[in-house]
């Protein structure tokens, strides 16, 4: 890894995207120590300790929600926004046609999932300042309208910068731009969470022994998440031989790249997007009987919020499979182009078989992230230890460093075609 950034820090155009990351990630992180005026902080850290929701929702944003800064709820709103627009998209046959007109229609859905972005920010906001009530402002009963209206702005204002830099990022920088911003805030968490992690096992000594039992099992993770991650199903495709005039085109043989884990970790970003929401929402209704319901069977240890949490990991992995990869569309491709799947008729038959095929490898890398994101904090909850590091944080932490290494190399590559066509 180090040495393909080495390698990318040497070609002039790649280096400025680089230097144009790491200060749009500086100008995030900068936004991060910057607190929302007129709130009690200490208040707030105290709810954060003592609901789970709070709690998960601040470890994700890098620990910018007990802080209360001005990027509280992160890229929450926005990753909301994209789940609902792709959902949308799959079921409105106007937004499915957007979506096909490609750079344009594209577009116009991207300007749509900022208004949704905004709109659910300020949503969430609301939530949050009725939830959290007087105790969370510096004045508390005597807190008046305009001191409420400071903090659902900077709220509000805070969520359209957060997905401001993220899209640049993902434009004019390297790597996706929304992960990153997760991938900072998570590194960013790392430091009080090993502090917290120390604290309970000296709270508990007779714990001490979990130590080097979770020190094996992050190595272990981490090997786990690179081998899955480079895992894939080649499928051999065979082309068939053609005259064009005088000049022969086509036998030769390659293959179709299935990737185990082809969603990398999006189903784990939206799976805990979607959790998190309904409890926000809670918060308009603090004493409501579902307010206290989520909040009693949905904290980060029951057994009920780790099962949702398990089945929306699978149902996500399989949804952005199915939008990322099209068999039938593979299928009329490779037929428009002489191709052909030994053993395997053209047509239907093809895009059949890339489908069973697709489907068995998606039903393997579901239950991976699955399994990565729940059985190890289940376990640690059990013998009540708080691990330093949450299996989905090593999980989301790596999967974005290899994902962001592996955009570099196929940059470098692209460019070094380029000078050999020069």
């Amino acid at each position: 890894m180090l040495e393909t950034f080495r390698n990318a820090w040497k070609v002039e155009d790649l280096r400025k995207k680089i230097i144009y990351t790491l200060i749009m990630l500086l100008i995030y992180r900068v936004g991060s120590i910057i607190p929302i005026p007129g709130v009690n902080v200490e208040y707030i850290s105290q709810q954060v300790n003592n609901i789970s929701l709070l709690g998960m929702l601040d470890f994700i944003n890098g620990q910018n929600f007990s802080n209360f800064t001005i990027f509280a709820m992160g890229i929450s709103p926005y990753i909301t926004s994209s789940i609902i627009m792709q959902l949308l998209c799959v079921a409105i046959p106007t937004l499915e046609r957007l979506q096909k007109e490609g750079e344009e229609g594209r577009k116009k859905i991207a300007q749509i999932t900022r208004v949704v972005t905004i709109a659910l920010g300020c949503i969430m906001a609301i939530g949050i300042i009725v939830g959290l009530g007087s105790g969370a402002m510096y004045r508390g009963a005597d807190a008046n309208f305009l001191d409420y209206l400071l903090v659902f702005l900077s709220l509000a204002a805070g969520t359209a910068l957060t997905m401001w830099i993220g899209e640049h990022i993902t434009e004019n920088g390297v790597g996706n731009g929304i992960s990153l911003l997760i991938f900072v805030g998570i590194i960013a968490s790392f430091p009080g969470e090993v502090y917290t992690g120390i604290q309970s096992v000296i709270a508990k000594p007779m714990t001490a022994w979990l130590i080097p039992l979770v020190i094996v099992g992050i190595l272990v993770l981490v090997v786990g998440i690179v081998f899955v991650d480079g895992g894939q199903r080649r499928i051999p495709v065979q082309y068939a031989k053609r005259m064009v005039g005088r000049k022969m085109y086509g036998g030769q043989s390659t293959y179709i790249p299935l990737k185990v884990n082809s969603s990398g970790v999006m189903p784990l970003i939206f799976a805990i997007s979607i959790i998190q929401f309904p409890g926000l929402i809670a918060q308009f209704w603090p004493t409501s009987g579902f307010a206290l319901w989520y909040a009693k069977w949905f904290s980060a240890s029951s057994w009920l919020y780790m099962v949702v949490y398990a089945l929306l990991i699978l149902g996500f992995t399989y949804f952005y499979t199915m939008i990322s990869f099209n068999p039938v569309e593979m299928s009329k491709n490779l037929q428009q182009n002489g191709g052909f799947i030994p053993g395997i008729r053209p047509g239907k038959p093809t895009a059949d078989y890339l489908t069973r095929i697709s489907n068995r490898i998606t039903l393997f890398g579901a239950i991976f992230l699955a399994v990565i994101a729940v059985i190890p904090s289940a376990i640690l909850a059990i013998a009540g230890v708080r691990a330093p590091f949450t299996a989905s944080g090593i999980l989301i932490v790596v999967s974005v460093a290899l994902e962001t290494t592996q955009q570099l190399e196929a940059q470098m590559m692209m460019r070094h075609y380029k000078g050999f066509m020069k």
